[in-house]
């Protein structure tokens, strides 16, 4: 998934409902409210709850420096 991909400005989080971000290098999309990141796995985002996974406040931090959109 590239960071121009038209499908980013439709996805949501299955939790909140909220916009995902495009994180890259690690094509992995992010919810910064809930500091959950859900795997794009050979170009299609999973997007179940059980899919995301929790990250830590450093984490967190990482991500929020290499999110795109």
């Amino acid at each position: 998934m590239k960071p121009d991909d038209p499908l980013l400005q439709i996805l949501a989080c299955p939790l909140d409902k909220g916009p995902l971000h495009l994180v890259v290098p690690d094509d992995a999309l992010y919810n910064p409210r809930l500091h959950r990141r859900y795997p794009i796995v050979d170009g299609i985002p999973q997007l179940l709850p059980a899919s995301g996974e929790q990250v830590s406040d450093d984490e967190h931090e990482e991500l929020l420096k290499r999110m795109t959109s």
